[in-house]
């Protein structure tokens, strides 16, 4: 593989030598630049996030709620709006994906195993297909009634793995996702969420969970008519949730008393994070 010349955010890590030679880029967003590179006898990938100021998407309350950062300093410059407080934001936006990426790895969540971060590099496992290639993403592949069938059922244990870790992913669909030579590998995680510790982690699972459904219905069309969303949360809230939990896809929803303030509120954000979403899958075409 011939190298190309390094990019300037690049080059502390080639002098550090934790990258010894990029390849090429791979995926250019709104939010990160993507390079191939070679470590020793590996060949990995690095995610280079781009600075706030260079990018139009910003972090939605909902995503960040409940964040910790190092200290109150840091927590009432966020408050504030200063730049100190912009960039630790920036920081601990960048630090969720690396350690919701620790995180589901020792899990044993379908995620690109993280090597290193540093200076808003993250280092990770490249995914690859059979034939040794960058990985598609979901959304540039056509699937059989059967292979729909199989993916979808592989990501829902993924979905239920990473919420047994305490993780909801936030953004899950099939523009992040990988089709890697054993199936199906999540990315994108800096939105990635605390399920016992934000208000929002049911929406953002269920939403995560349509997702899929919806995909993949496009190939199998009997999948848009499960429920699994729902049956995977009350699961979690009645503390019976496990990794190899068999799922029905069905679900009966309790009609109660609607605290209508509540549900102007949930649709506000999820407008707020749906804009959002469009932005990345802009990046994303």
């Amino acid at each position: 593989m011939r190298a190309m010349k390094p990019p300037k955010r690049l080059q502390p890590l080639i002098e550090e030598g934790l990258i010894d030679t990029v390849v090429r880029q791979l995926m250019s967003g709104k939010e990160a630049m993507v390079y191939v590179v070679r470590c020793g006898d590996d060949t990995r990938c690095a995610k280079v996030y781009k600075e706030a100021t260079h990018r139009s998407f910003r972090h939605a309350a909902a995503y960040t709620e409940n964040r910790k950062v190092k200290n109150t300093r840091q927590a009432r410059a966020m408050a504030k709006g200063t730049r100190f407080g912009r960039e630790a934001q920036e920081a601990a936006w960048q630090s969720a994906e690396v350690d919701a990426l620790y995180r589901l790895a020792a899990a044993g969540v379908r995620v690109p195993k993280p090597h290193n971060f540093c200076d808003g590099v993250l280092l990770m496992e490249l995914v690859t297909d059979e034939n040794g290639d960058a990985a598609p993403r979901l959304n540039d592949v056509a699937f059989t009634i059967e292979q729909a069938h199989a993916h979808h059922a592989t990501l829902l244990m993924e979905v239920v793995r990473m919420l047994c870790a305490g993780v909801v992913h936030g953004d899950l669909s099939e523009f992040n996702v990988l089709l890697g030579a054993n199936g199906p590998v999540i990315i994108d995680l800096p939105q990635a969420v605390d399920a016992a510790g934000n208000n929002h982690a049911n929406r953002m699972l269920l939403r995560d969970v349509a997702n899929l459904r919806n995909f993949f219905g496009r190939f199998a069309p009997d999948l848009l008519h499960t429920n699994h969303g729902h049956e995977i949360w009350d699961l979690y809230e009645r503390g019976t949730l496990r990794p190899d939990v068999v799922l029905t896809g069905l679900f009966e929803r309790k009609l109660g008393v609607i605290d209508l303030g509540s549900v102007m509120r949930e649709i506000d954000d999820a407008r707020a994070e749906e804009a959002a979403r469009l932005v990345r899958m802009q990046s994303a075409g």
